[in-house]
Order: structure tokens, then sequence, then C-alpha cells
């Protein structure tokens, strides 16, 4: 059957957070003690998953949550900074009135979430916010859960390594946007079900694409 349930992350996948995180990240790095990052590393880490950048940034796990809760202050400040991409709610109303739910999971806090979606928000029948770096698997669960779907109706959609690696914990597909925080090859590398280079391939993709394996 066709997908039923797409779960979407936020940041660098429906909103253009990664210009405000380059301007921010080396401040949060001042506060927090962890190594700075160059100009000339930037795509490298692209390029990385998040355990790795963890490593070479020398960012210490039991700091992670205290980073969060910052970046999530910083971010509700920086609200009028963080557009989202074009096409963004045309593809989300394409897909709703084709009856798709629409679930969010980010690490962002629901109240940032809304914000930056704005009038998209309402299409939106679940939000689960406020994810550990690591802990999607527990929400995409939790999201499936109530939306009463089967796992080959479901598809979880991001722009992270971490992205797909939580899908396939899962056991649901997942789709990976070419336009966020990680490099195109790094997330094909990882063999996601769909890659997508332009918004208008998700609605398009979603509305004719049985789910293979």
């Amino acid at each position: 059957m066709p997908y039923a349930l797409a779960i979407f992350d936020l940041d660098g996948t429906l909103a253009d957070s990664f210009p405000w995180f380059l301007r921010t990240i080396n401040d949060v790095a001042d506060r927090f003690n962890f190594r700075r990052v160059a100009d000339g590393e930037i795509e490298e880490l692209r390029h990385a998953s998040s355990r790795e950048i963890l490593a070479r940034l020398e960012v210490p796990l039991w700091k992670l949550p205290a980073i969060a809760r910052h970046a999530r202050r910083l971010k509700a400040e920086a609200a009028a900074e963080i557009p989202l991409f074009a096409g963004v709610e045309a593809m989300l109303r394409t897909l709703a009135e084709n009856g798709v739910q629409l679930a969010l999971v980010t690490s962002d806090s629901e109240a940032n979430a809304r914000e930056k979606l704005g009038e998209a928000a309402a299409l939106f029948e679940q939000f689960d916010c406020s994810a550990s770096l690591f802990g999607k698997a527990a929400k995409y669960r939790r999201v499936i859960r109530r939306a009463g779907v089967e796992l080959d109706k479901v598809i979880s959609i991001g722009d992270e390594v971490r992205d797909i690696e939580a899908a396939r914990a899962v056991g649901i597909a997942c789709g990976a946007v070419c336009w966020g925080y990680a490099a195109p090859a790094a997330l094909r590398a990882f063999g996601p079900d769909h890659v997508f280079e332009r918004m208008d391939e998700i609605a398009s993709t979603l509305a004719r694409t049985r789910r293979v394996g």
C-alpha cells in the first residue's frame, strides 16, 4: 500500500537552519568548552555521522542535554532568521490532501517548531519534539503507535545520517533530502529508500511509490 504516515524532521529538512547553525556553533563551542569549527572543515563535517562529529569536536556525551536546551533557547530567539525552504507548505498540503498523515519529530521544542512552520503547523496531526541526538527511534515508535499505521506504510524524511539510522532501527522506510546538513553523498552511502533532490519530489514520490523490500 502507499505510505499512510510521513514523519518529518524539521531543521535542514523543512526549515533552512544551516546558515543560522554556522553563525552560532562557535559561540556554543566557547560556552560549553568544545572545539570550535574552522571554516575549512565544514564540508568535511557534512560527510561525517553525528557520532563522528561529536568525536572530532571533542563534545562529551554528558554535555549533550545542556547543549540541546541552550540551542533551543537560541533558536527561539532567532526564529525570524530561520525560514522554511521554498515549497514546503505546498508539499505538505499536497500530502495531507492525499490522505497522508503528517508527524514531526525534531530535537527542537514544539513551540519553536510551530513558530517556524507558521500556518503549515496545522497540517500536522502529531508533534513529538525535544528528541535527544540519538533518541528519534523511540519517538518514531510512539508516533506510529498513536497513528495506528502498519510499519510498511510509514516513511521518515530527514537530512542526516542519524535519521536514516533511526528509521532502520524501527523498521520503516526512510527518505533523505539533499538540501540539509549532511552531504548528499554521505546520505546515499547509507542506502535510504528514497533520495530527494528537490522539494516537489517528496509529494510526487509518496503519492506514487509503494514500499519496497
